[in-house]
Parts: structure tokens; C-alpha cells; sequence
């Protein structure tokens, strides 16, 4: 996701399915390597043991970057470069 306002403090559940209306207005939801505007995640097979995930959110100098849905994730992090301030890591773990 892209242009989450800096007032945001949480996203209720859904908020990046496409056919939601739940993202802040002015927010984006990039395709990714699955070729779908979601979170799709990893599916390790049932047993294979604790597998940890990381979600990174990170403050910008600026309040949108120039960009659009269409955009690779990738374009994301280069228009990204340099307007960082802060970053901040999420690292749950999930096992099936």
C-alpha cells in the first residue's frame, strides 16, 4: 500500500481488498508478485513449522509520493528513496 495518510493509526481488517472501501482516501493498493492488488502471503504446506513475516511502514517527508496503482512495488521503493524518516518492522510469525 501507498499513500496512507500520516493521521492513520490503524486499518481495519480487508482494508487492501480491492473491492473494499476501507483504505483511507488518497491510499493505494500496488499489485504484487502474485499479480494481485492484495496481500496473498506465503502458503508453506501444514507442518513445516513457524514461519515468520515481516511488514515494514515507513514515514515520508512527503504526504503521496508520485505514483499510481499501476506501478510495480518496486517503482514504489525508488520514488521512496530519500524521503524516508523512520521505518518501523512488524515480524509475526504464523505456523499452519
Amino acid at each position: 500500500m501507498a499513500n496512507i495518510p500520516a493521521s492513520t493509526t490503524e486499518l481495519p481488517t480487508g482494508a487492501g481488498d480491492p473491492d473494499s472501501d476501507k483504505l483511507p482516501r488518497g491510499a493505494i493498493t500496488l499489485k504484487g508478485d502474485a499479480g494481485a492488488a492484495r496481500y496473498v502471503g506465503a502458503a508453506p504446506p501444514a507442518g513445516h513449522g513457524p514461519r515468520r513475516y515481516l511488514f515494514a511502514v515507513h514515514a515520508l517527508d512527503l504526504e503521496q509520493l508520485p505514483i499510481d496503482a499501476s506501478v510495480a512495488p518496486a517503482i514504489m521503493g525508488f520514488h521512496m528513496f530519500g524521503h524516508t524518516l523512520a521505518r518501523a518492522v512488524i515480524a509475526p510469525t504464523y505456523e499452519t
